[in-house]
């Protein structure tokens, strides 16, 4: 029989190989740009541009949206979306001014019925304490960035009764009274309090990525 000390080594010595070929795995998530992630901001009223055009408030359309995501440990990725969604979208002549989107957790689909299940459950998201996830805008500024990026979106991400101030880029084109744009980024889910590490064989790394489609029309 094994000693307890041997028994820790042993123990040890997986545990490292696991973390291991965490750092090594290859993942989609690993070719999206990180969202920074601080302290909620404060929610303002946004400032007018110096023009005559009225504002109009769009509807987030169903048609042509999407939202989706990707988890990724040892053995692999795994994606899967979000079905109920529903924001609006603030324009001033072809300016973009604000955004409001809030996310059902319990439409989560997985590309695994089980994982899906876990997924929502209080290990992950725990969604029938937290049904939504909303992220509020504070700032939307036009900056060029990697993969085409024409806009620097700045907003609050609530998520399982947390929330942080992210930053990320986005393509964003405002024509004919309508808004589509497009994001995918990562984040660091603990910052929200998701924990959950996985098995010592198969841990799950931190980063989440996100990937945005969305439509918005009178």
């Amino acid at each position: 029989m094994l000693s307890q000390r041997t028994r820790s080594i042993v123990s040890t010595l997986s545990l490292s190989l696991a973390l291991a070929s965490v750092a090594a795995c290859k993942s989609e998530v690993d070719d999206k740009p990180k969202a920074k992630v601080e302290d909620a901001g404060k929610v303002e009223a946004q400032p007018k541009p110096e023009t005559n055009t009225e504002a109009k408030t769009l509807s987030l359309a169903g048609e042509g949206s999407s939202i989706g995501f990707i988890g990724a440990k040892i053995t692999g990725d795994h994606k899967g979306s979000f079905t109920d969604f529903k924001g609006s979208a603030t324009v001033e002549g072809d300016k973009l001014n604000a955004l409001e989107i809030v996310v059902g957790i319990g439409s989560m689909k997985s590309d695994d019925d089980q994982l899906t299940g876990h997924l929502l459950s209080a290990d992950f998201f725990e969604a029938e304490t937290y049904p939504e996830a909303k992220f509020t805008s504070l700032s939307i500024t036009e900056k060029s960035g990697e993969g085409g990026a024409t806009h620097e979106v700045v907003g609050n991400l609530e998520l399982k009764g947390q929330t942080k101030k992210i930053t990320f880029p986005a393509t964003i084109h405002v024509k004919d009274g309508s808004v589509h744009g497009k994001a995918a980024f990562s984040i660091d889910r603990t910052l929200w309090g998701i924990t959950y590490p996985g098995k010592p064989e198969d841990l799950i790394k931190n980063d989440v990525a996100l990937e945005l489609e969305l439509s918005f029309k009178a």
